[in-house]
């Protein structure tokens, strides 16, 4: 063999090596205070309260910045005991009025947590809001990335109500929720709406958001003139309440957990199980009116 050859030959052994170094993406890091959260000790607030204390490690190193670089593999410690990462939990729980969707009121008035107190669940966070008088659909977990791409406006999952409402809109007060109004600097609209029923003095309507502000609907329909009476979350994406009962909840299925994760765009590892989006869609008889049959909507005022 020439010495050419030689050299070509060593050459090419040599690429897989260049390759496969070149292939190794360093681990993520994160601000301390998340990664304590995203290991479901605790809130990210509360995690910044311990290491401000003094009382969290890393690699034997004490640290009281909040947010100190952080790998994924790194040795975290607080009070002296390991924080390992916990078992992925995810749950729908049907929320009723009167209830907080937050970890802790200064005020002492009930939250969600009343309802969680004796499962011996880690913590666990509401994905996403609904106000004290608002009922329906909550999602709840400790997988913190999972929850910010279900809530992230640039990703615009689907949030469904049935919302009764003081009057009966007509097909105006209907275009004028799709378009939208103006409010303190806001746009509030609805993506889609319907008339499900109405009695008079009352009406049903189903409307859809593909991202919430602070009392979005309130605040649309108040400045309409109507005047909210029951506001009721029916589904998240392909998530849907069902017959889950007012106060319960229950541990979602991995193809349920999957499907949310498809439906905010996240990548094929988290939502490699894929449900139908139309699978099981049931909505609470007892309590919200029944959809309209698309044949008697389609005469109906307001109909699109």
């Amino acid at each position: 063999m020439s010495d050419s050859d030689r050299l070509r030959d060593d050459r090419r052994a040599a690429k897989p090596a260049r390759n496969a170094a070149a292939s190794i993406v360093p681990a993520p890091r994160r601000g301390l205070a998340r990664e304590i959260s995203r290991r479901g000790l605790c809130s990210r607030a509360d995690a910044a309260t311990a290491i401000r204390a003094g009382r969290v490690c890393v690699d034997g190193r004490r640290i009281r910045d909040p947010e100190h670089p952080c790998g994924a593999h790194a040795r975290i410690e607080m009070d002296g005991h390991p924080v390992l990462p916990g078992e992925r939990i995810y749950l729908a729980l049907n929320k009723p009025r009167g209830l907080l969707t937050t970890a802790r009121d200064e005020r002492g008035r009930d939250t969600i947590y009343a309802l969680l107190a004796d499962a011996g669940l880690p913590w666990l966070a509401p994905v996403g809001r609904l106000d004290k008088a608002s009922e329906g659909l909550l999602l709840v977990t400790n997988d913190s990335a999972w929850a910010a791409a279900l809530i992230d406006p640039a990703r615009h999952v689907p949030k469904t109500y049935r919302v009764q409402v003081r009057g009966v809109p007509d097909a105006a007060a209907l275009a004028r929720m799709r378009a939208g109004i103006s409010d303190n600097d806001e746009h509030l609209a609805v993506r889609e709406v319907a008339l499900l029923q109405s009695g008079g003095r009352t009406a049903w309507l189903e409307c859809v958001l593909d991202e919430g502000r602070n009392r979005h609907l309130r605040r649309l329909f108040a400045a309409l003139d109507f005047e909210v009476l029951r506001l009721l979350r029916v589904a998240i994406g392909p998530q849907v309440l069902g017959d889950l009962a007012r106060g319960a909840w229950r541990r979602l299925g991995t193809r349920e957990v999957a499907a949310l994760a498809a439906a905010a765009g996240l990548t094929a590892s988290r939502a490699r199980v894929a449900s139908s989006p139309s699978a099981g869609r049931k909505f609470p008889a007892a309590t919200v009116p029944a959809r309209i049959p698309s044949s008697a909507r389609r005469g109906a005022p307001g109909a699109r």
